[in-house]
């Protein structure tokens, strides 16, 4: 598995890892997050397997705007929530987060 797919995979299990335990603490129903956030129940059962596909087993990477409406439903920021992704995670994801750039 080439090194891209691996990191893929690493990103997508920990974005379903985060869903659960966010939809946990809210204690809602898939069914009552997906229609908060203005999707359907099966995409969001895909999103919280850490698939976009069932049949091809394909790495869920969701758009932006679909971070979004999740963030709203679970009252965070899309960037406080990718940064839980990386800090929530056990012996998984490390980054480094460079400071910004500026133009000048």
């Amino acid at each position: 598995m080439p090194q891209e797919s691996q990191l893929e995979r690493r990103l997508a299990d920990a974005l379903a890892d985060r869903l659960r335990a966010l939809r946990a603490a809210a204690g809602l129903t898939q069914e009552q997050v997906a229609h908060r956030a203005g999707m359907n129940r099966n995409h969001y059962q895909l999103l919280e397997s850490g698939l976009s596909d069932r049949t091809k087993r394909t790495p869920a990477n969701p758009r932006l705007s679909t971070l979004v409406a999740l963030c709203d439903v679970y009252d965070t920021s899309v960037p406080a929530f990718v940064i839980d992704i990386f800090q929530n995670r056990p012996g998984g994801i490390t980054i480094e987060v460079p400071e910004p750039h500026r133009l000048h």
